[in-house]
């Protein structure tokens, strides 16, 4: 673990691998914030069981990242509480397919807004907070932003442009700040499996033969966070080799 306790902000950490990451991250002695935009219930709850396990460690705070005026406000709350912020976790992502003669402005606004637009003004509000803390910023992609999922062609095309703006921000914004991706394969099947191959079928493409869980994912975020002072501008695949046959 770090020196001190870090405070993290985790987009999209109510449930799924953003829950993971807050239960790993707290479990080392850090502070989380959780953000959510409509799981209210879910961001409640997890954020009782952190403050339960280690008193005033946890908050929820609720943002539409979509808008994006609204960020600024978001993160200097996240800051407020427990002054300062070291770490950005751009989890929050929407996923569904959009076969192209199907596109809509609709589709293409909420994709490229949540899983690249939204990252970017996020860390843009951050800045200023985490380069007091010489901390970090992570960013959440996909295996597919490199080799794209068929009827995918926006959800793949917003994280191939998150993948280039954590290399981007890497550079520029060293040596204060560090910015990694992650890059998840088979961790969790999609809440709706809208689009998704046969989940056997997907699992013969697995060198390892089997899914991956949170935990993979959130064990290497929380070494990137705690561990990797000479880390930065990577895109790391939690994949269980999949990215090197797909």
């Amino acid at each position: 673990m770090g020196q001190h306790a870090k405070t993290i902000l985790i987009t999209g950490g109510a449930k799924r691998i953003g829950r993971q990451m807050a239960l790993t991250l707290h479990k080392a002695g850090h502070n989380i914030v959780v953000h959510y935009r409509s799981s209210a219930g879910l961001a409640s709850a997890l954020v009782d069981d952190l403050n339960r396990e280690r008193e005033n460690s946890a908050v929820a705070l609720q943002g539409e990242l979509l808008d994006t005026t609204s960020i600024p406000a978001l993160i200097a709350k996240a800051a407020d509480a427990f002054n300062g912020l070291d770490v950005l976790i751009n989890n929050a992502s929407t996923f569904y397919p959009t076969p192209i003669e199907l596109l809509e402005d609709e589709f293409w606004n909420d994709l490229i807004g949540s899983n690249l637009k939204a990252p970017a003004f996020l860390v843009k509000a951050c800045v200023p907070y985490i380069r007091e803390r010489n901390g970090s910023i992570i960013n959440i992609v996909d295996i597919h932003a490199r080799k794209p999922m068929a009827n995918h062609p926006i959800y793949c095309s917003a994280k191939a442009g998150l993948e280039m703006l954590t290399m981007s921000l890497a550079r520029d914004l060293a040596p204060s700040i560090r910015v990694n991706g992650v890059s998840p394969g088979a961790i969790l099947w999609p809440e709706n499996n809208s689009g998704m191959a046969d989940q056997q079928e997907v699992l013969k493409k697995i060198p390892m033969g089997r899914m991956g869980k949170p935990e993979d994912v959130a064990n290497l975020v929380r070494f990137l966070v705690d561990e990797g002072d000479y880390i930065t501008g990577q895109i790391i695949a939690v994949d269980g080799g999949r990215s090197v046959v797909i």
